[in-house]
């Protein structure tokens, strides 16, 4: 399938283009052409296909890859569908691999763990029946660290992904598979979830997008739990933060079930605009947070730098330091992600038989757990309380608060994780994702966006935090910001090798 020329159906008047120039449109370019009848899924789904055989095998990003013919027909149904006049949504023929973490009915949902059942998944998680009924065709899964920990993306089932720009470096995580086979080619857009910065992480050490929503506007699973999970979300990532706030836009959406949810739809897909004033806007420089927090070299520097694109926005940038201390923002993080993920493994921790076959992150976390009582907890949730204060009166100043997302370039992809950081040895396995906490645990909507480049070649980015709820206002100053800062026009070596 390689090197196929994209057809058009009879219809409509034909677009010259190889299938190298197809995969490099956007997301909304491309829906817009498949509803006009210029380009049918079949063909994109052919592209797609052949991108992914060209490219997956060195990279590892897309897993548990359905039949090929049988996803080609699924496409051919989709242009019947269109030529009834039928279309199902904005995502309608879109290639759609799941990050292997959320149920796609058909396919096992591997957790990256040889403990997770392999029988095929019964439903859809909701987010992703949401994207289906949008009319996305799902063609696999991306991979995932096992059970989602830890921002570098290995496991014992699938392998290592490895990074979109250097193969012998980490492609960040968890949704490291997704942020590799977006900035690749291998899909348009794609879902991702974060607790602690899996949807950022991934993005800036691969040069895209990925956006965590306030908590609750992407509703999780019914059947987890209800009200104590509140640090993870799912959220979508794109090579563009308008096609990033279109998949949103599809993904959020109040459920009775799930009483955490936000109430209040966003504008549709089809509609939905990012145009706004950015001159004037008043943000916040947090640096690396706390004077104290370790980050690499270059980090700072390379973040800084590229603050003068907002400055040439017309926003002001000013310096500013979040007035909760470390400690408290590190020990509510421990406790609560404790909590959560010894509720979740405790029982196959306590089996004999499923306890060895845990990657040992999860045994420590799971152990950890196990040492905490009411009072622990009860101190954490004030602490967090007080990291959603310091937020709170950072905005009293500003309108938006911006570090960087990581504090680390993508490292070697054999290391289980980097054992320092700026020369401070890591004293856990997720020490060196440490920035991305406090965003997470104050429910903030945060945006990475391309920071640029080191020396190296290396990508970095930078996040962009709103007040609560402030979700489409944080992707307006994404989208002006990204549309100015030019570093989306950096493709991977691999796509230019093709």
């Amino acid at each position: 399938m390689r090197g196929c020329d994209i057809l058009v159906n009879r219809h409509r008047p034909a677009i010259a283009m190889n299938a190298s120039d197809l995969l490099a449109l956007d997301a909304t370019r491309l829906s817009e052409l498949i509803a006009r009848r210029e380009l049918s899924c079949r063909e994109l789904m052919g592209a797609t296909l052949a991108r992914i055989e060209a490219l997956n095998p060195r990279f590892n990003a897309i897993v548990s890859l359905r039949d090929p013919q049988q996803l080609l027909d699924e496409a051919g149904e989709r242009d019947a569908q269109l030529a009834r006049g039928e279309r199902l949504g904005w995502m309608h023929g879109f290639p759609l691999a799941v990050k292997d973490l959320s149920h796609a009915a058909g396919l096992p949902t591997s957790m990256g763990s040889p403990i997770a059942p392999r029988t095929p998944a019964r439903s859809d998680s909701l987010h992703v029946a949401r994207m289906r009924q949008a009319g996305a065709i799902v063609i696999g899964k991306t991979n995932t660290p096992e059970f989602g920990l830890g921002s570098h993306t290995y496991n014992t089932v699938f392998g290592t992904t490895l990074n979109a720009y250097d193969p012998a470096l980490s492609a960040g995580g968890s949704s490291g598979g997704a942020a590799v086979a977006l900035a690749l080619g291998m899909l348009p857009v794609a879902d991702g979830s974060d607790m602690g910065g899996s949807l950022r992480n991934p993005a800036a050490f691969n040069n895209v997008i990925g956006f965590r929503p306030s908590r609750g506007r992407v509703p999780g699973a019914p059947e987890d739990d209800l009200f104590l999970q509140q640090l993870g979300t799912e959220g979508p990532m794109a090579r563009n933060v308008e096609d990033a706030a279109r998949l949103l836009a599809v993904q959020a959406g109040f459920d009775p079930r799930l009483p955490l949810s936000l109430e209040g739809a966003l504008p549709s897909p089809d509609a939905l605009r990012l145009d706004g004033e950015t001159r004037g806007l008043r943000i916040g420089w947090l640096g690396s947070i706390w004077p104290e927090l370790p980050l690499a070299p270059g980090v700072r520097e390379l973040c800084e730098s590229a603050l003068q694109t907002f400055r040439d926005l017309g926003c002001e940038v000013e310096p500013h330091q979040l007035d909760v201390p470390r400690e408290q923002n590190w020990t509510a993080w421990l406790r609560l992600r404790q909590l959560l993920v010894g509720g979740k493994l405790g029982a196959a921790h306590a089996d004999p038989a499923l306890r060895g076959k845990l990657k040992p992150e999860a045994r420590w976390e799971i152990e950890q757990s196990q040492r905490l009582d009411a009072a622990a907890l009860y101190q954490a949730s004030v602490y967090r309380s007080n990291v959603y204060r310091a937020f709170v009166r950072a905005f009293e100043r500003f309108d938006f608060v911006v570090a960087p997302t990581a504090q680390v370039f993508p490292f070697d992809a054999a290391l289980t994780w980097p054992p320092s950081v700026g020369g401070v040895e890591s004293d856990t396995y997720h020490r060196w994702m440490e920035i991305v906490t406090p965003f997470t645990l104050a429910g903030l909507p945060t945006l990475n966006v391309r920071a640029g480049f080191n020396a190296d070649g290396l990508p970095m980015g930078l996040q962009i935090a709103g007040p609560v709820h402030a979700d489409m206002a944080v992707l307006r100053l994404g989208h002006g910001y990204d549309l100015a800062c030019g570093w989306g026009l950096k493709q991977p070596p691999a796509i230019a090798e093709l």
